[in-house]
């Protein structure tokens, strides 16, 4: 009787491991493509060649160098999508200091926490954005945080930045720049905790740089790319996927907007001419709902990504049909590998990209395990997925326990994700082991809200679940147990986290409740609240949708 073979697999790794930090790279790209775009934001009216990109960077660098930041120290940058975003994060890297990305959601209490955590010294941040007040809530937390400076994009802050440069040479510059190795940490990435704060995963130059290069191989990329980036920089799938994707090729880096709107994407793809796309299931279902997408020129177009949320197969398909996408892909990630593990490819069949998450990406193991045993389960049965390699973060910042909890001692990231992998080595995601919730790509963890939520005098018990939604994939949903004699209604618990808590974790649905079902040892059991709500909202219809 033939063995089966077990759900583990190998990446490809023909094509070495860029072992350099990103301004060494940045550097034999502009040494190759000088005169090529390398940014474009549509909506500042900015055009940078990678000769010009490379020199603004510097300038930034040296004004950095000049607010006496060192290497190792954190420089924090709160801000949308904008030309700034992107020359902060390369000349930090220039210089090695460690970029927090933070998120443009948060609202005054993340803010407070994400600036104290890893004792951010310098704050870059636009000063309002949509509804955010920024400069209101950095002034409120001001006083009760260790930075020391906080510049504010597009004002005289920013012309400072750049005229005190002027104090540091080119010598300093490059000396600084030498003394840098690829394994240094150059970004922190908060993702939400489990504990109700969250973690800080330390990302090397080797860690995103190689990431980036090995997700623009899957999408085939070369200098005559032009990427159209709507996805927000503070993440991964930004600033990895996005910016780090096409200054290791060569490619121009669109930024359509500061925030998405799905008209400013198409015009954006049309008038550069792009030729790959980047979204979110829920930023895909706009465009191909915007109501003149058939009168866009999208001829350009032929490949780009679908990631941070399960992806439905028909979006997929209308992707490819109506947007000219034909060669599409999809990654799979978390922001502790830097991100992407799996992703599928250009040269894969359209059933596998639209069905699946890919292979293991270059140089990276990936696992399938029984969560009880540890064990490699037979290929096609579900289990947790892992994955181990370059890839896998330094660890959370200032936090041994939960590194420890998340990296075991072989170096493999337990992504608390059931998956099942096909005799092909294609993976699929078929649930979460932690009850995390991926709402339109952003995650939230339950417990986050939760611990907010009983702040509140009147809330007794609450507990936080995903449900389905055809827009965002996943909804928020709050059971709350009032005390005795609480008069409270949904708005009052919506307006009760309104402004305190970033807006995609404010539940939309809320059920006032005096029990939970539980199991006979008290714990109470999430997956029947869910099963139940399903049926309460009639979300049966929606539960059933095929994802990826």
């Amino acid at each position: 009787m033939e063995k089966a073979m077990l759900s583990s697999a190998l990446g490809p790794s023909d094509i070495p491991l860029l072992e350099e930090t990103i301004s060494a790279n940045l550097a034999r790209t502009v040494a190759a493509h000088g005169d090529q775009d390398a940014l474009v934001s549509v909506e500042q009216g900015l055009r940078y060649t990678y000769r010009e990109f490379a020199g603004a960077v510097d300038q930034v660098a040296a004004g950095l160098m000049a607010l006496d930041v060192q290497v190792g120290d954190r420089v924090g940058i709160w801000s949308p999508n904008c030309a700034e975003w992107v020359l902060v994060q390369y000349a930090t890297a220039r210089i090695g200091a460690i970029l927090v990305t933070i998120n443009p959601a948060y609202r005054v209490s993340e803010l407070e926490y994400v600036l104290n955590q890893p004792e951010i010294s310098v704050l870059v941040a636009a000063e309002s954005f949509s509804h955010s007040d920024y400069r209101g809530m950095v002034e409120d937390v001001w006083d009760r945080v260790p930075a020391r400076q906080v510049v504010y994009l597009q004002t005289s802050d920013w012309d400072d930045l750049l005229a005190g440069g002027a104090s540091v040479s080119a010598d300093q510059l490059a000396e600084r720049s030498g003394g840098l190795r690829p394994d240094d940490p150059i970004n922190i990435q908060y993702t939400s905790g489990t504990t109700g704060f969250p973690k800080g995963a330390v990302l090397s130059h080797r860690n995103i740089l190689n990431n980036g290069f090995f997700v623009g191989e899957a999408c085939g990329y070369t200098s005559a790319d032009r990427v159209c980036i709507p996805v927000p920089f503070y993440h991964c799938f930004g600033m990895v996927l996005g910016n780090l994707a096409c200054t290791t090729h060569g490619s121009a880096l669109v930024v359509p907007a500061a925030g998405f709107d799905a008209a400013a994407t198409l015009r954006a793809c049309e008038q550069e001419r792009c030729t790959s796309l980047y979204g979110v299931p829920t930023m895909f279902i706009a465009e191909l709902g915007e109501p003149d997408l058939d009168h866009y020129d999208l001829s350009s177009l032929r490949t780009g990504i679908m990631a941070g949320s399960p992806c439905p197969v028909e979006v997929m398909k209308q992707v490819v049909d109506r947007m000219n996408m034909s060669e599409v892909t999809i990654a799979y990630g978390m922001t502790e590998t830097s991100p992407v593990s799996t992703q599928t490819s250009v040269y894969d069949s359209l059933d596998k990209r639209v069905s699946t998450v890919g292979r293991a990406h270059p140089h990276v193991e990936v696992r399938i395990v029984d969560p009880e045993t540890g064990d490699s389960v037979p290929r096609g049965q579900a289990g947790e997925l892992m994955t181990r390699g370059y890839s896998v973060m330094l660890g959370y910042w200032d936090d041994e326990a939960r590194t420890a909890e998340a990296i075991d001692d072989e170096g493999w990231m337990h992504t608390g994700d059931l998956a099942v992998m096909d005799d092909d080595g294609y993976v699929n995601i078929v649930g979460r082991i932690k009850d995390m919730i991926i709402r339109g790509g952003e995650n939230v963890y339950p417990r986050e809200i939760e611990e907010y939520l009983y702040r509140h005098p009147d809330v007794v018990e609450v507990q936080v679940i995903g449900v389905p939604d055809a827009r965002y994939g996943e909804e928020i949903m709050a059971w709350v147990q009032l005390r005795d004699g609480a008069l409270l209604d949904a708005e009052d618990i919506t307006e009760f986290c309104r402004g305190q808590i970033a807006h995609y974790k404010i539940p939309r649905y809320i059920k006032f409740t005096d029990e939970f079902p539980m199991t006979i040892t008290g714990k109470i059991q999430k997956y029947l609240m869910r099963e139940q709500s399903i049926e309460e909202l009639g979300l049966g219809e929606t539960a059933q949708k095929r994802h990826a």
